[in-house]
């Protein structure tokens, strides 16, 4: 196992940022800054294209957060001067302008109380993503690419992704002195297959808190998912209706993201945008289920030490027992509603708001076996693969779409299988009327998750499979 790296850049400007933290607290009842250092490349190899680029979600600079009568102010910049002489005035440039600026959010809140926390985080990794040369890895997604063509001549493409984020992010402020260093990294196999006038594609994801040792379970993964795709070209379509169903973990984890996801991030509930502020320490899913979400909930592509306020991860547990427990908050919304904050607080980049956003999201397991909850089953489907959703967190309405699902008669499969799958409905029906949660469990990093349409972060989502009634179409 190796080290990852940290940043010359963090390290480089660690010393000038305590100054300028020290200039900032001669006028300022609190002050912290938050450095961050994000460089990652993603590689791409299908039949007509090879690319790589240079920004996956990459960023490098600072924010300032000064405390100011009630309220705060954001500085962001990415260039630190370089002259200790010129340190005075950029603290004074803050400062002024924190004081001149206009509280526009209506919200006032206590002074900041931290405790005295100095950590360190530094992940290790089989294989460094910088150790292997761009024209290795092209080679290996090339090997891959060929490898999918071998298995089905219906393929008319196929593409194979690898990307990967090396993070570095320090915090300080007059009580914290925080750094963590870590990669995770992700790779897509997206066969497009086609027979007569049916045309089908995948998205199949292998991700994780890892380096690029993926690559093997990568490349593994290929004869199951193309005999998946040439199956799916004699797909029939859903027949509308409820059904009991089967949720494979790909697919309950994003219904959980959906479910659960945004409508307990707590800014929400500032806004009144979520019907789940009603409902805390209320029934809104069976007695069985247990959802959590947090950095520290799992070891997964959202994971890390600390938040981007400079709080520590937790492990929230958002239902226990079919009831509401509890939100995940950014520090300011904890703040306003005399909460301790979750360690949920995320930026898109230094140049951005920090809001309260999902983490690693998910179901815990169960005590059932997936044959009995199969057996269970009259007339139904085992849905698989998630592609995409919405939810409506005033409303509670859900939508999911599954790439296939495959159907159960009198407990068995039949070997038929229907793609693609609408799933709808409203958020507490679905969740309680799950009666079986299996004993075992897996997690999706493959995704990013937007507020609204913009305000891009990495998660996670995963869990058992679990047994409920849905309406698909």
């Amino acid at each position: 196992m190796q080290n990852v790296r940290s940043s010359p850049f963090l390290t480089a400007a660690k010393p000038r940022l305590k100054r300028l933290l020290a200039l900032l607290h001669q006028q300022c009842t609190y002050a912290s800054i938050l450095g961050t250092d994000v460089s990652g490349k993603n590689f791409r190899v299908s039949d007509r294209v090879t690319s790589i680029s240079d920004t996956y979600w990459g960023e490098r600079g600072f924010v300032v957060r000064v405390f100011n009568d009630g309220w705060y102010f954001e500085y962001a910049f990415n260039e630190l001067p370089a002259d200790d002489n010129a340190l005075p005035a950029l603290a004074d440039k803050i400062v002024a302008a924190a004081k001149t600026s206009q509280n526009t959010n209506g919200f006032t809140y206590p002074t900041p109380a931290e405790d005295e926390i100095t950590q360190t985080f530094i992940d290790q990794v089989q294989t460094l993503p910088t150790d292997l040369g761009p024209q290795e890895i092209i080679e290996r997604l090339t090997a891959i690419n060929k490898q999918m063509h071998t298995h089905s001549d219906l393929l008319v493409d196929a593409t194979v992704t690898l990307g990967y984020a090396q993070t570095s992010k320090i915090f300080l402020s007059a009580k914290k002195d925080l750094e963590q260093h870590y990669i995770w990294s992700e790779s897509a196999l997206i066969p497009v297959a086609r027979k007569g006038d049916v045309t089908r594609d995948l998205y199949h994801v292998v991700s994780g808190m890892t380096g690029f040792e993926m690559l093997d379970d990568v490349a593994t993964a290929v004869p199951e998912l193309i005999a998946t795709i040439v199956i799916l070209l004699d797909a029939e379509p859903t027949p509308p209706g409820e059904y009991d169903v089967i949720c494979s973990p790909n697919a309950v984890g994003l219904i959980a993201h959906e479910a659960f996801g945004h409508g307990v991030e707590l800014d929400m509930f500032l806004k009144n945008r979520a019907n789940a502020k009603e409902y805390m320490g209320k029934p809104v899913a069976a007695p069985q289920l247990k959802m959590h979400d947090g950095a520290t909930a799992t070891r997964h592509t959202a994971s890390y030490l600390f938040d981007d306020e400079g709080n520590l991860g937790s492990d929230t547990v958002v239902i226990e027992g079919g009831i509401l427990q509890a939100g995940i908050s950014d520090a300011l919304a904890a703040a306003s509603l005399g909460l301790p904050p979750t360690g949920n607080g995320r930026r898109q980049t230094f140049a951005n708001k920090a809001y309260s956003r999902m983490t690693n999201t998910y179901f815990a397991s169960g005590t059932d076996k997936l044959d009995d909850m199969i057996a269970s089953i009259d007339h139904g489907y085992l849905i698989m693969e998630g592609t995409s959703g919405m939810e409506d967190p005033k409303d509670w309405g859900i939508q999911c779409m599954f790439s296939y699902a495959k159907e159960i008669k009198d407990g068995k499969l039949t070997g038929k299988w229907v793609a693609p799958i609408v799933m709808t409905g409203y958020v507490p029906d679905l969740l309680k009327n799950i009666t079986m949660i299996s004993d075992d469990m897996s997690f999706d990093g493959g995704g990013g998750c937007g507020k609204g349409h913009k305000e891009w972060v990495k998660v996670s989502c995963g869990g058992p499979y679990i047994k409920t009634k849905a309406r698909l179409g």
